[in-house]
């Protein structure tokens, strides 16, 4: 039993145990300006039955799903998830399961991981995925370093329309390795100009489709990419790969991308699940886990983990990567969405986002916007607005709809512009509601 004190003699006396004259000698180390400069605001203590009344009151503060019509995607997307994958992962033996070292006992969570990197390289085209990564930012970063390595190259090249999440993520992974990151512009929506791809680029990165939700030209950036000797990374939307050639078809080297909508919850936030597949020439160079099925001494099938260095976790300075861990609860959430849906079925799902989205695109036109983006785009698109687009998203939220993500915070000139999702989940009454209260807020 830990020991409490519970006076002020008690602190002094421990304060002058460990040999400082006040608890502010404790936090030195902490620079000043960071330091709070008022009492904690912690209420008295309460009982279960009041705590739980002041949590509850807490919480119905937040405006969540429930509550508002949600056109809100930048990565994150309000997708439908069937009832089985809540109840598959909330099993004992799935939901408190860690990492499967022993895979004499680990053989179910095992098997589920292999099924889950199947599912990936198919949907992606590609040769092999590994056991899921932390999320979508993560992954591209890691793929990039991975080219660098594999390439022996100081720079990557990553497009302006690559979400400025993503890019935040990838400057801190490059400026921690001494990586160089050239900007390819996209004032047009999309990808257009390679010229600043030449022999010292390790990668050329994409988004598929773009942050803007626009389509990108693969053909033309791989080509890119191999004239210049570099690698070709996708960050691609799986969902919008049931209905889009997926990057595999354009010889991409590697794919990355957010696993979120492969019946995750947007929760706050997250938790995520970062999506990982290569060529098979590149799997001694992948980050993270990869499972494979083998036979035991009997001939039956059997899984493990496999063409993983230990240096990924004992010897972090000569790692290939320095991911130790995977999202496995995430990721078997995902294999339980995919196995439920099929291929069929995440190809209707695709399809009916393609049809919400061209009506949402007509409606909004007529309440006032301008589609800003010419290209052809998939689930978002940016909604040119005569007022600051912030004040018509605030607005929006008290009339009942997440409106959106407001650019202008990462792309100047863009302070009207409003980045509008739409799923397979929003019906035609509530595009319709959504554009007349847009209607009323832009009216002068």
């Amino acid at each position: 039993m830990p020991y409490i004190p519970h006076t002020e003699d008690d602190v002094r006396e421990m304060l002058d145990l460990i040999g400082v004259s006040s608890i502010d000698d404790l936090f030195v180390e902490v620079p000043e300006e960071l330091r709070l400069k008022r009492e904690l605001n912690v209420p008295s203590a309460m009982d279960e039955r009041q705590l739980f009344e002041h949590m509850k009151g807490l919480a119905d503060q937040n405006r969540d799903g429930t509550k508002v019509v949600c056109f809100l995607g930048a990565g994150i997307y309000d997708r439908f998830s069937p009832a089985t994958v809540g109840a598959v992962i909330s099993r004992g033996e799935f939901l408190t399961s860690y990492t499967p070292y022993q895979p004499e006992l680990s053989q179910g969570y095992l098997q589920t991981i292999y099924e889950f990197q199947s599912m990936i390289a198919e949907l992606y085209g590609m040769d092999l995925a590994n056991a899921s990564m932390y999320d979508g930012a993560t992954s591209l970063a890691e793929a990039a370093i991975m080219a660098t390595g594999i390439t022996k190259r100081p720079k990557v090249a990553v497009s302006r329309a690559v979400h400025p999440h993503y890019r935040q993520v990838l400057e801190t992974y490059c400026w921690s390795m001494g990586v160089g990151i050239v900007e390819l512009p996209a004032e047009t929506g999309e990808t257009v100009d390679y010229g600043a791809v030449d022999d010292s680029v390790a990668c050329v990165l994409l988004q598929y489709p773009n942050v803007f939700g626009v389509i990108e030209d693969l053909d033309r950036a791989r080509a890119a990419a191999r004239a210049a000797g570099a690698m070709f990374i996708v960050s691609a939307d799986p969902t919008a790969c049931g209905l889009l050639p997926p990057p595999g078809a354009f010889d991409a080297d590697v794919v990355t991308g957010e696993g979120q909508p492969l019946g995750l919850p947007m929760g706050y936030g997250g938790p995520l699940l970062g999506l990982f597949a290569c060529k098979k020439e590149f799997v001694r160079q992948i980050p993270g886990r990869i499972v494979g099925r083998t036979q035991d001494a009997q001939g039956r099938s059997g899984f493990t983990m496999t063409l993983r260095t230990r240096e990924q976790d004992i010897r972090r300075e000569k790692a290939t990567s320095n991911i130790c861990t995977n999202e496995a609860l995430m990721a078997l959430a995902a294999t339980v969405y995919m196995t439920a849906v099929g291929k069929s079925g995440i190809r209707r799902v695709a399809e009916s986002t393609v049809r919400n989205t061209q009506y949402a695109m007509q409606r909004l036109t007529e309440a006032g916007g301008r589609v800003k983006f010419p290209g052809k785009v998939f689930s978002e698109f940016v909604l040119s607005l005569p007022k600051d687009a912030v004040a018509v998203r605030d607005a929006l939220l008290e009339e009942g709809y997440l409106a959106g993500w407001p650019l202008g915070e990462h792309y100047k000139g863009m302070e009207n512009d409003l980045l509008v999702a739409v799923t397979e989940v929003r019906t035609k009454e509530q595009i319709d509601g959504f554009a007349a209260a847009l209607r009323s807020v832009l009216r002068p």
